[in-house]
C-alpha cells in the first residue's frame, strides 16, 4: 500500500482521520479506492479492524470493499477484520442481539417480497377490500414508504393522504400484527425496528456504538430518514464520521432517499471536514463536459465541476428517428456492426450498453436484437431466489430454523403432495387464530383432539415428525447443511413432485432440479466459508443478497446489456446509447408538472447518471412519435439534450410544451371541456398542441456547434442512420440531419 498511488485530494481523504468528515465523490473519481485505502491507513496507523465500520448498499459493494481493504493490506493482516456490510445486515446482527426488549424472538425470520405479499393478500382479505380498490402489492408499497419515513401503524390514519392510503392505514396494523404472529421482520422493519431500539433504550444504542471508533458510509446522497438517524445514533458519542457520496447522483428519492443528508452534512456536523474528488478516471473530456453542462442546470448542489483524466475522444452523438420502431432497428444494426466478427477492431458485446427509463422500452430492442441474433441480456429480470422450486426448498429450511414461519409452513405442509388438504389447512389455522397461538404450535393437539379426519391426522403427525427429525440432524455437531438437505430432498421425493408438475415439458422438469442442485449448493460454499456456520444466519445472507438485482450478469455472459438507468448506477461501458430520450419518459411524465422542482432535479441527475456510465462513446436517441394505446402520438425531445448543449432556451420552450401536452391530456382524460376547441372537443385540442409544441421545438435552429441529431427515414424499409458503425452504409437520399 503507498499513498502515492493516490491524488491529492484523494490522499487528504484518507488520511484525515479524526472528525466528521464528507467526501464528495464525484462519478468515476475512485470513490472506492478512497474507502478502502482509509480503512487500511486506520488499521495502518493503530486502529484495531474490528473498531471500524463500514456500511455501503449492496452485498457486492461490501464484499469488493472488504476484498480491496485487505488486499492492501497484506497476507498478515487478515485474522482480525473491519465490519463491512449494507446498512440492513448491519442491522440483522444488532437486532439479533437486542430484539427481544421489543417483543420479537431472537431467531425472527425476515420475509421477502413475496411472503410480504402473502401476509398482505390474507390481510386485504380479511378485512373484505378488494383488489379493485387496493392490491397487495400497493398495499407494500404504501407500508413500505411509510415505515421508511418512521411511520407506525398507530400513526398511518393521520398521514394517509387519499381513498387508497386510508384503506391502507386500516390494514397496516393487521398486517404488522400478522408479522409479529410470524415472528417476522420485512425489510423495512429491520431498519424501523432498529431505529427503535435505539429510540427507547439508551443502554442499547450506547453499547451498539461504543463497538466502533470509526465509522464510513458509502453512497452517503442514497440515504433515507431512517438509515440517517441511525448512523448519527451510532456516530454521535465520538463523531468519527466519514460518509462518501455525490448529490450530483442521487436518483433515488422515489424509495424514500433524501439528498439534503448530504447537502447538509456540513450542518449536522459541527467543524466538519469537505474533500471534493473532481477528477474523473472512467470518461473521456468531451462526454464529461456534456455532463457538467447538464448537472449544472440543478439549483440545489454542492458546488464541483469534473475533470477528465482521459483527454481527447469522440464528442456524443445526438440521434433523432421516426418512430421507436426504428430507433431499435437502426440502433441494433449499426451494434450488429460493431460487434461483427469480419471487423478486426470489433467491440466486445459486454462492452455495449443500451439504457432507457422505464421497463417498458427494451421490447422493441429485444425484438431487434432477436431478429439480429445478437445476444444480450436484460438486467432485473427474475431472480434465482423468485423461481418455484427455489423457493420450496427455501422454505423447508426456514421451517427447519423456525417452525413459527407461518407462511413458510403454509407453502410446504403439502409440498409435495401428501393428503393433508386445504379444509384441513383451514381447520387448523382457525384453531391457532382462537388459541392465539402459531400453526406449529397448535399441530399436535389438533390430531390428538380429532378436530381432523383419522387419516389426515396421521399425515399431519407424519410432516410434525419429519420436521422435528431433520430440525435435531441440523442441530447435530459438524453436521453438514448440504446432506442434510439433500436426504430430506430425497425422502419427500421432490424431484418426483417436479416431474409430476412439469410432465408436459420433461426438459423443464429437468432444469427445476438442476435449479434445486444449485441452491443446495449455496449451503455448502456458506458453510465452507464461514467461520461459525449457523443455518440462521445463511438464511440472513440469502434473503439480504436475494433482494438485489441482477447486475452480476454484466460481468459473466457476453451479450449487450439492456438496463434502467436507475440500474446502471455503479457501472461502465465503453458504449452506451441513452435511448428514448423524450418528455414523458427522461424526464418521466409524472415529474413534469412537479410545482417545486426536486422531481426534475432528480430526472436530470438520472440523464448525468446515465451520460457518466460511457467511457469512450455516447450516443442519445429519441423518436418522433411512439405507439399509445395504439395510435401514433408525436413526442418532444427531452429538454435534458438541449441543456447538455448549453441551449437553455430551447429546453426551456421543452419543458413548457410538455407541460401544456400533459395537462392538455389529463384534462381530456377527465372529460373537461377546451373553449379553444369546441368542435373536435378536449382530445382534438390536446392533438392539436401536441403537434404545434413538436413542430416549434423541433424547428428551432441551435447554434452551429457542428453537433447534428440524424433522422432515419420511415420508409417500409428503414434507412440507415447518419455516423453508423463503419459496416453500415449512410443514410440514402431522403433522409437529412438537422439540429436540435
Amino acid at each position: 500500500m503507498s499513498l502515492s498511488d493516490l491524488n491529492s485530494e484523494q490522499r487528504r481523504a484518507v488520511t484525515t482521520r479524526r472528525g466528521p468528515l464528507l467526501v464528495l465523490a464525484g462519478a468515476g473519481s475512485g470513490k472506492t479506492r478512497v474507502i478502502t485505502f482509509r480503512i487500511a491507513e486506520l488499521i495502518r496507523t493503530g486502529t484495531a479492524p474490528d473498531r471500524i465500520l463500514a456500511v455501503t448498499f449492496t452485498n457486492k459493494a461490501a464484499r469488493e470493499m472488504r476484498q480491496r481493504a485487505m488486499d492492501l493490506l497484506g497476507k498478515g493482516r487478515k485474522k482480525v477484520k473491519p465490519e463491512i456490510s449494507t446498512f440492513h445486515s448491519l442491522c440483522v446482527r444488532i437486532l439479533r442481539r437486542n430484539i427481544e426488549r421489543l417483543g420479537y424472538p431472537s431467531t425472527f425470520a425476515i420475509y421477502d417480497s413475496n411472503e410480504q405479499e402473502s401476509i398482505a393478500r390474507n390481510t386485504l382479505r380479511d378485512l373484505r377490500v378488494g383488489s379493485e380498490s387496493l392490491r397487495p402489492g400497493d398495499l407494500l408499497s404504501i407500508i413500505g414508504s411509510w415505515k421508511t419515513k418512521g411511520v407506525r401503524p398507530d400513526r398511518a390514519d393521520g398521514v394517509a393522504q387519499n381513498d387508497r392510503e386510508q384503506l391502507a392505514a386500516m390494514a397496516f396494523g393487521k398486517y404488522q400484527s400478522s408479522l409479529r404472529a410470524a415472528g417476522a421482520l420485512d425489510f423495512d422493519d429491520l431498519l424501523l425496528c432498529t431505529e427503535e431500539l435505539f429510540s427507547k433504550f439508551e443502554e442499547v444504542r450506547r453499547a451498539e456504538s461504543k463497538r466502533f471508533d470509526h465509522i464510513l458510509i458509502d453512497e452517503y446522497q442514497d440515504t433515507n430518514a431512517l438509515q440517517y438517524r441511525i448512523i448519527k445514533d451510532l456516530a454521535k458519542d465520538h463523531s468519527n464520521l466519514c460518509v462518501v457520496g455525490d448529490d450530483d447522483q442521487s436518483i433515488y428519492g422515489w424509495r424514500g432517499a433524501e439528498v439534503q443528508h448530504i447537502l447538509g452534512f456540513a450542518k449536522d456536523w459541527k467543524g466538519a471536514g469537505v474533500v471534493r474528488l473532481e477528477d474523473n478516471y472512467r470518461c473521456r473530456e468531451p462526454i464529461l463536459e456534456l455532463a457538467n453542462t447538464l448537472i449544472a442546470n440543478n439549483r440545489n448542489r454542492h458546488d464541483k465541476i469534473l475533470r477528465a483524466f482521459r483527454k481527447g475522444g469522440e464528442p456524443p452523438r445526438f440521434l433523432r428517428f421516426e418512430s421507436e420502431t426504428t430507433e431499435a432497428l437502426e440502433i441494433v444494426r449499426e451494434i450488429e456492426g460493431k460487434v461483427s466478427p469480419e471487423k478486426p477492431d470489433r467491440v466486445k458485446l459486454r462492452d455495449i450498453a443500451i439504457l432507457f427509463r422505464t421497463n417498458e422500452q427494451p421490447r422493441a430492442f429485444e425484438t431487434e436484437l432477436r431478429r439480429q441474433k445478437v445476444p444480450y441480456v436484460l438486467v432485473g429480470g427474475q431472480s434465482f431466489y423468485d423461481r418455484k422450486e427455489v423457493r420450496d426448498v427455501l422454505a423447508y429450511l426456514k421451517v427447519l430454523a423456525n417452525p413459527k414461519d407461518e407462511v413458510s409452513l403454509l407453502r410446504i405442509i403439502n409440498t409435495p403432495r401428501r393428503g393433508i388438504s386445504d379444509a384441513v389447512v383451514e381447520t387448523l389455522l382457525k384453531r391457532a387464530v382462537a388459541a392465539g397461538t402459531s400453526l406449529w404450535t397448535e399441530l399436535p393437539a389438533a390430531v390428538s383432539d380429532g378436530d381432523v379426519p383419522h387419516h389426515a391426522g396421521e399425515r399431519v403427525e407424519a410432516f410434525r415428525t419429519l420436521i422435528d427429525r431433520y430440525r435435531a440432524a441440523l442441530a447435530a455437531p459438524e453436521v453438514r447443511y448440504r446432506d442434510v438437505m439433500m436426504q430430506l430432498l430425497v425422502e419427500i421425493d421432490y424431484k418426483a413432485e417436479l416431474t409430476r408438475a412439469y410432465s408436459k415439458t420433461p426438459g423443464d422438469a429437468e432444469s427445476r432440479w438442476e435449479s434445486v442442485g444449485e441452491f443446495v449448493s449455496t449451503l455448502e460454499t456458506y458453510q465452507s466459508k464461514a467461520e461459525t456456520p449457523s443455518l440462521r444466519e445463511y438464511l440472513d445472507d440469502t434473503a439480504l443478497s436475494g433482494r438485489e438485482d441482477q447486475k452480476d450478469d454484466t460481468e459473466r455472459k457476453a451479450a449487450i446489456t439492456l438496463m434502467t438507468l436507475h440500474s446502471a448506477k455503479g457501472l461502465e461501458f465503453g458504449h452506451v446509447y441513452m435511448v428514448g430520450m423524450e418528455e414523458g419518459l427522461l424526464p418521466h411524465r409524472r415529474t413534469i408538472s412537479d410545482a417545486g422542482g426536486a422531481g426534475i432535479d432528480e430526472e436530470r441527475r438520472l440523464a448525468y447518471v446515465g451520460v457518466t456510465r460511457a467511457k469512450d462513446f455516447l450516443t442519445l436517441s429519441y423518436a418522433k412519435a411512439r405507439m399509445k394505446w395504439g395510435k401514433e402520438r408525436p413526442e418532444i425531445p427531452s429538454r435534458f439534450m438541449m441543456e447538455m448543449r448549453g441551449q437553455n432556451d430551447l429546453a426551456r420552450k421543452a419543458a413548457e410544451a410538455a407541460e401544456k401536452l400533459f395537462s392538455a391530456e389529463a384534462l381530456a382524460l377527465s372529460g373537461g371541456s377546451d373553449p379553444r376547441n369546441k368542435r373536435g372537443g378536449p382530445k382534438a385540442a390536446a392533438a392539436s398542441r401536441t403537434k404545434a409544441a413538436v413542430s416549434r421545438v423541433t424547428a428551432a435552429k441551435g447554434p452551429s456547434d457542428g453537433t447534428a441529431v440524424a433522422r432515419a427515414t420511415s420508409a417500409s424499409k428503414p434507412k440507415r442512420v447518419a455516423a453508423a458503425a463503419p459496416r453500415t452504409p449512410r443514410a440514402a437520399a431522403g433522409s437529412r440531419t438537422r439540429k436540435l
